[in-house]
């Protein structure tokens, strides 16, 4: 979340950024409870002072009625501080409140628009889009074809949104994650599998909401723990309420995990088979840094995303993200979409990865800290997250850039070593 002193020494440029991210934040209301705050904390140091100094002079007391009297004093005084005390928590407890519905500050570059249709692109990949000359077929038809995907027993088995993977296109989720792994262990980052369970406070604190109309979070009833939707939340976890040297950083965590999603209200053709589903496997990039470092960082992950697609020759392109489409910690956010020639008619981008940088927003929430030899006291921590595969998405770039006329699919040449094979056939 935001500091509450940067929000009250900048009430405009917050309540504008509310506006640009259309965000509805009542900035205005968080103002006026901090400020009551303020007030009341004051007024409980008075009082803390004067029953201080009460307790000094019944001591000093020359007789029974003075000091008895001086006692009532201090009664009194203890009596207003309690009920002080239990008005600053019910305001913490709002302020609270409306403080998380704040968004984070926004870069300056990030384009303006209220969603996906207003994002900019930037650059593409090595690898153009291909020509096809025969009818190209999307990632489901091909998946029942080749008996690579099931959807129908998935949704039996857990319901509709669920799905098993087969044969080949189960090795080669395998072959993915090997493949990122080993790319981000040579570029430092430490492999981690995660909790596929996170506690509530920890959601709350990377920007999650576990429960409520708004959640896409799987929660476990009678019990304060959500099914993840993404390794950023138990990685985000790893420091929540620890303090790090500075030499530390930066600190690079990838994280292989089950994601579980509700996808509450996604429907249409571009939400087909594996596109929006309710569990996938993801190998998530994290990093904690310290402040100065965390533009550097962004951009490394956002080469680490490019190096992992353009090794896997599947076309793309990466765009800015508009304001309307940052999530709340997001300070910037860069998503790359991958080229599927079987949505529409004619093709289209669909988002693969994305990565960003969330500053000192996270870190705030899960009270994760650095230190420095040199400086007295502890400062926020910067995070930042990087998608590196989301399997189920780059299974649909592989399935329908490298299908064949025959409905054959080739395996990206990346990728044979971990299969041991060139080409997905039919199974006589």
């Amino acid at each position: 979340m935001l500091d509450r002193k940067f929000i009250i020494d900048n009430v405009e440029a917050v309540k504008l950024n509310c506006e640009r991210r259309f965000v509805k934040a009542d900035v205005e209301r968080f103002v006026s409870l901090e400020l009551q705050r303020k007030s009341l904390q004051q007024d409980l140091e008075n009082l803390q002072a004067s029953a201080n100094a009460i307790a000094k002079e019944i001591g000093k007391a020359s007789n029974v009625e003075e000091r008895e009297s001086k006692k009532e004093s201090g009664r009194k005084i203890r009596e207003q501080a309690d009920l002080i005390r239990s008005q600053l928590d019910s305001l913490e407890v709002e302020i609270d409140s409306v403080q998380k519905t704040i968004p984070n500050m926004t870069h300056p570059s990030a384009p303006l628009g209220v969603d996906d249709l207003s994002n900019l692109p930037i650059f593409n990949g090595k690898t153009a889009i291909p020509a096809f000359d025969f009818k190209v077929l999307d990632h489901v038809e091909l998946g029942e074809y080749l008996d690579l995907l099931d959807f129908e027993s998935g949704a039996r088995v857990a319901g509709a949104g669920f799905y098993f993977l087969k044969n080949d296109a189960a090795l080669l989720e395998l072959a993915l994650q090997q493949y990122a792994i080993e790319i981000l262990i040579e570029s430092g980052f430490t492999p981690v599998i995660t909790p596929d369970l996170a506690r509530n406070s920890i959601l709350q604190g990377t920007g999650y909401i576990p429960r409520g109309q708004e959640t896409q979070i799987y929660s476990i009833d009678g019990t304060d723990l959500s099914l993840v939707a993404t390794a950023e939340i138990p990685l985000g976890g790893l420091l929540a309420n620890q303090t790090v040297d500075a030499e530390q950083l930066p600190l690079r965590y990838c994280g292989i995990s089950h994601c579980f999603r509700t996808e509450a209200g996604a429907a249409g053709r571009a939400s087909r088979g594996l596109y929006r589903v309710h569990q996938f496997t993801k190998v998530e990039m994290f990093a904690f840094t310290l402040p100065e470092q965390s533009e550097a960082m962004h951009q490394e992950m956002l080469q680490i995303e490019c190096k992992i697609f353009d090794g896997l020759e599947l076309p793309y392109r990466v765009v800015d993200t508009a304001t309307g489409d940052l999530g709340g910690p997001a300070y910037r956010k860069f998503d790359l979409e991958a080229w599927m020639p079987g949505r529409g008619e004619k093709g289209e981008y669909g988002e693969v990865t994305s990565t960003s940088n969330c500053t000192d927003y996270q870190a705030r929430r899960l009270n994760a800290r650095y230190k420095t030899k040199t400086e007295k006291g502890t400062k926020f921590l910067h995070t930042l997250n990087g998608t590196a595969i989301a399997i189920s998405r780059a299974l649909i770039a592989i399935m329908e850039i490298y299908q064949k006329n025959d409905k054959s699919i080739a395996i990206p040449k990346v990728l044979q070593k971990y299969i041991n094979k060139e080409i997905i056939n039919k199974k006589k």
